[in-house]
């Protein structure tokens, strides 16, 4: 189980990224941008890099919801493999069963 400081550190960075998502991605597109005047790219450069580093989605990690590992990590369901095992082992998690044969 991944510490608390850790979950909500994560949890920032979720925010920080949403905050800065359309202004970053002007400024990328501008640094993009074939046609735009050099000195434009520049100060879109020094923009960019004067934002916070946890407003980059790079920095994001998966977690599992529920206990914060960052590994074995479902996309479709935000919860590690271990915990959705258990689920589904308990009938939890709706359209998976456990597979014997």
């Amino acid at each position: 189980m991944a510490k608390l400081a850790v979950k909500l550190r994560q949890q920032n960075r979720r925010r920080t990224v949403e905050k800065f998502k359309a202004r970053r991605a002007v400024l990328l597109d501008t640094l993009r941008d074939v046609r735009a005047t050099d000195e434009a790219r520049d100060q879109a450069r020094i923009a960019l890099q004067k934002l916070p580093r946890d407003a980059s989605p790079v920095r994001l990690r998966n977690r599992c919801a529920l206990t914060g590992r960052p590994r074995g990590v479902y996309r479709k369901f935000g919860i590690g493999r271990n915990k959705l095992r258990d689920l589904a082992l308990k009938g939890d998690v709706p359209g998976v069963i456990k597979a014997s044969w």
